[in-house]
């Protein structure tokens, strides 16, 4: 298999420690992938010195990072050669430069049949913005990447995947005020149907099964809590299992992340940011992983900011990037197959407890 592409992340915060944590848990009895970083060789080659980490780092093509991977951190040079010199926890923008480049790098070599997924560390959107950053974030810019410039780019969906539980915000980084105005049918198709076929065609669920919560308390009670349960989200659901998706909904928020409703479905779609990213970060804070669904490649990343707080003094642990990284390998690894329905799917689903009964509400759960 080809190697992962690691970008370098905001310099400044935890992305470029991580990586070499990374490496050093490279063996053991669920080894990672051979990855490459891609930035500034000497900047990491200083702050391993700097975190007293033994980690050699070699200047490597992509084409050689896997068989340099056993014995250092493979690094890729920035294509403009770009020095690096970011002093942990102070971000600056004067380096904005460098992190777009790499993860320029990074989706330019899978397209080219070079490296097998991105992988990105975290980047600080406000730091890149004051340097003239012109898009609202990671995942758009990535969008953009995927296609030629001036071509409408895919509509990127961001999963947060861990073994006990997924989750798709519909609705993202917008105020909470807004969302009732941006929360249409069709936006609630669209993201469907994109889980639906990336749950099938990456993660080897050949029926997937979807829930979608309410966006208002008890969904809507009907309409007498808010009308968008009633007139938004329950016909999309409609529609979306009349195209054959198997889907759920808007059923109540409140009772959908306990571990019998759980097992009940694969992923649950939640209409704002917080409906879906607390109760994930509350089960697996360590080990999610956010997946970029809709894009012609795969990306992974860690389910955490840059912590310009804690960077630079080794306390940085790197579960969700060894997640990441892992997670990228087996999607980029995956291919669609017939299924027989006799066995587990080849997925990576594989040993979450699933169940095929109806959801189920105890009495107290509406307490």
């Amino acid at each position: 298999m080809l190697p992962l592409a690691l970008t370098l992340g905001d310099p400044a915060g935890i992305g470029p420690e991580l990586a070499l944590s990374a490496w050093l848990e490279r063996g053991g009895p669920d080894p990672l992938p051979p990855f490459f970083v891609i930035g500034d060789p000497a900047f990491l080659e200083r702050l391993a010195l700097r975190l007293d980490r033994l980690v050699p780092v070699a200047e490597v093509d992509p084409e050689t990072a896997s068989d340099v991977f056993p014995r250092a951190l493979p690094v890729v040079a920035l294509p403009s050669g770009t020095p690096v010199s970011a002093e942990p926890g102070m971000p600056d923008p004067a380096y904005a430069g460098a992190v777009i480049e790499s993860i320029s790098a990074a989706v330019g070599l899978v397209r080219a049949g070079r490296a097998a997924a991105v992988v990105t560390n975290p980047i600080a959107k406000h730091v890149l913005t004051r340097a003239g950053f012109a898009h609202p974030g990671h995942t758009e810019f990535l969008a953009a990447l995927a296609v030629p410039p001036g071509t409408e780019p895919p509509r990127p969906v961001m999963m947060i995947w861990s073994q006990t539980l997924a989750v798709v915000p519909v609705t993202i980084h917008v105020p909470l005020k807004d969302v009732p105005g941006l929360l249409t049918q069709s936006l609630v198709e669209e993201t469907g149907r994109i889980v639906a076929r990336d749950l099938r065609e990456r993660f080897g669920l050949p029926e997937p099964r979807l829930v979608l919560a309410g966006l208002n308390p008890h969904a809507g009670e009907s309409g007498t809590m808010g009308h968008e349960d009633r007139d938004v989200l329950a016909p999309a659901v409609a529609r979306l299992r009349s195209e054959g998706i198997d889907i759920r909904g808007p059923l109540p928020a409140d009772t959908l992340f306990h571990a019998r409703a759980r097992a009940t479905y694969d992923v649950a779609l939640a209409p704002t940011h917080d409906q879906a990213l607390i109760p994930i970060k509350t089960i697996a804070f360590d080990d999610g992983v956010n997946v970029t669904l809709g894009l012609p490649f795969v990306r992974t990343s860690p389910d955490h900011g840059t912590a310009f707080d804690i960077a630079g003094k080794g306390i940085a642990r790197p579960d969700s990037l060894l997640a990441a990284l892992r997670l990228a390998k087996r999607l980029a690894g995956a291919t669609p197959r017939p299924w027989d329905g006799q066995r587990e799917p080849p997925s990576v689903y594989a040993g979450r407890p699933r169940s095929a009964g109806a959801h189920h509400f105890d009495p107290e759960d509406e307490l």
